[in-house]
């Protein structure tokens, strides 16, 4: 996997504000506004910023949290996790490992078999559809 590096300004020349602000500066999008969250078809799920595979619809779970919810990313090359001690609270960040964008949370309270919850932002994804 070939690592992408771009500066802030050119991130920000390159991409829609509401996911600038998401993927760039680690915002988070309102509970049940995203598009993916009651998205139930077939696919994969993409960094919105440079395409790398994160996540597959066989392993997403409606988690009631209002975010797209998955029990493990798609590969070892997908995402990687940060210590978050943002806000006061100690989390821990999910980042694309292609282009450090900010995707969400991983918590411990998702279903067997992992026990993982990754609580992603569906303005960091872009989903695309078995045909």
């Amino acid at each position: 996997m070939k690592k992408i590096i771009k500066t802030n300004d050119m991130w920000k020349k390159e991409l829609p504000s509401d996911v600038y602000i998401v993927t760039r500066e680690k915002g988070t999008e309102s509970p049940f506004s995203g598009k993916y969250n009651k998205n139930y078809k077939k696919g994969l799920y993409c960094c919105i910023c440079c395409q790398n595979i994160l996540f597959s619809s066989e392993h997403k779970f409606d988690s009631g949290t209002g975010w797209p919810s998955f029990y493990q990313p798609y590969s070892n090359d997908s995402v990687k996790h940060i210590e978050d001690d943002s806000y006061n609270m100690i989390r821990t960040e999910v980042i694309c490992k292609q282009c450090d964008s900010h995707l969400g949370h991983i918590f411990k309270d998702g279903p067997i078999p992992t026990g993982d919850r990754y609580c992603i932002n569906s303005t960091s994804l872009d989903f695309k559809e078995n045909k």
